[in-house]
C-alpha cells in the first residue's frame, strides 16, 4: 500500500440514494484496510454516515492525504475549489452523466481504489483561475474556478457590451450575450457548447469564448496561462458573473472582472490505463458507427 495515503476523505453528491450505498461501502472497505476515513459534513448529513468521523472541508484539508469524490463533475468542481489551497489530491468515482473528471466507473470502484492505494495511478495537475471583482477600485469578491468564469447579461433579454483587455491591452469591445473564460479542464464544459476549442490539460492556456457575439468576426482565442484578463462592464451595462456554473455574483456597471492563473493547482489521480484522448472518444462519441435507420 502507498504509505502516503493514511487518512482518506469521502465527499459525495448530496441527496442522492445511489451515492449513499456506494459511499458507505467504500468507507467500510477503507476501514478494513486500516485507513482513517473522514466523511465531509454535508455528505454525512445526506447519507447518514453513523459511526464515521465527520469533518469540514477545512479539517479535510488539514488532515486528509487523499479525497475520493463520488458523484459527477459538479461534485468534483465544488470539492476542488474548496480543497485547492490545501493541495489534497482528488480522485473521482462517476455517478453522474458525462464524468469528464470523475473517471472511475461505479462498478470498478473497489478494484480501482485498491490499485490506487497500491501506488498504481497517474497524477495530473490542473490549473485554477483566480478571480477578483473590482468595484470602484476595491475588491468586492475574490474566488477561484476550475472550469470557467462566465460574464453574461443575467436576466435581461438583450445583449450587453463588454470591454475585454489582456495584460492591459484592449482586445475588443464585445457586444454579445457574454463571454466564457475557460481553463483546459473547462474547455469540455460550457465553452465546448459555445464552439470553443478543446484544450488538452497539459496545454498551458486559457480560452476566451464569446457567447453569441453580434459580430461574427469575434472568434474564440487561446491565451497564454500567464495572461491577466480584464472584463469591464461599461455603464450602463450590468450583468452576472458565474464561477464553474455553481457560484454567481451580480455585477454592476463599471465593475472590472480580473482573471489570472491561481498559484494553487488541483491534483487529480487517475486509475491505471487512463487516457485523456480515450476519454474524449468515449464521452463525445467520436469514431462511433452511425445508427442505421430502419426501413
Amino acid at each position: 500500500m502507498n504509505k502516503d495515503f493514511r487518512t482518506v476523505a469521502l465527499i459525495g453528491k448530496y441527496q442522492s440514494p445511489e451515492i449513499a450505498g456506494a459511499l458507505l461501502d467504500l468507507a467500510a472497505f477503507l476501514n478494513g484496510r486500516g485507513l482513517a476515513v473522514l466523511v465531509e459534513e454535508g455528505t454525512a448529513d445526506s447519507v447518514g454516515a453513523v459511526g464515521h468521523r465527520v469533518a469540514s472541508y477545512d479539517a479535510i484539508g488539514d488532515q486528509a492525504d487523499l479525497a475520493i469524490v463520488l458523484g459527477g463533475d459538479g461534485t468534483m468542481l465544488n470539492a476542488a475549489r474548496r480543497l485547492a489551497e490545501h493541495q489534497v489530491p482528488l480522485v473521482g468515482v462517476n455517478q453522474g452523466r458525462l464524468g469528464f473528471m470523475t473517471d472511475i466507473a461505479r462498478q470498478d470502484m473497489l478494484a480501482s481504489i485498491t490499485a490506487l492505494l497500491e501506488g498504481k495511478f497517474a497524477a495530473e495537475q490542473r490549473l485554477l483561475l483566480e478571480v477578483e471583482v473590482l468595484r470602484e477600485g476595491k475588491c468586492a469578491l475574490r474566488t477561484v474556478a476550475l472550469n470557467d468564469v462566465v460574464v453574461n447579461k443575467g436576466d435581461i433579454g438583450r445583449m450587453i457590451e463588454l470591454e475585454v483587455r489582456v495584460d492591459g491591452e484592449l482586445v475588443y469591445l464585445l457586444r454579445a450575450d457574454g463571454i466564457i473564460v475557460a481553463t483546459p479542464t473547462g474547455s469540455t464544459a460550457y465553452a465546448l457548447s459555445a464552439n470553443g476549442p478543446i484544450l488538452h490539460p497539459a496545454v498551458p492556456g486559457i480560452a476566451l469564448v464569446p457567447l453569441c457575439p453580434h459580430a461574427l468576426s469575434n472568434r474564440p482565442i487561446t491565451l497564454c496561462d500567464r495572461s491577466v484578463i480584464e472584463i469591464i462592464l461599461p455603464p450602463p451595462h450590468e450583468g452576472r458573473i458565474h464561477f464553474d456554473g455553481q457560484l454567481r455574483f451580480d455585477a454592476c456597471a463599471g465593475d472590472c472582472v480580473r482573471i489570472g492563473r491561481s498559484r494553487h493547482q488541483v491534483t487529480l489521480l487517475h486509475p491505471p490505463g487512463y487516457s485523456y484522448l480515450a476519454m474524449l472518444r468515449e464521452k463525445l462519441h467520436w469514431s462511433s458507427m452511425p445508427r442505421r435507420q430502419s426501413s
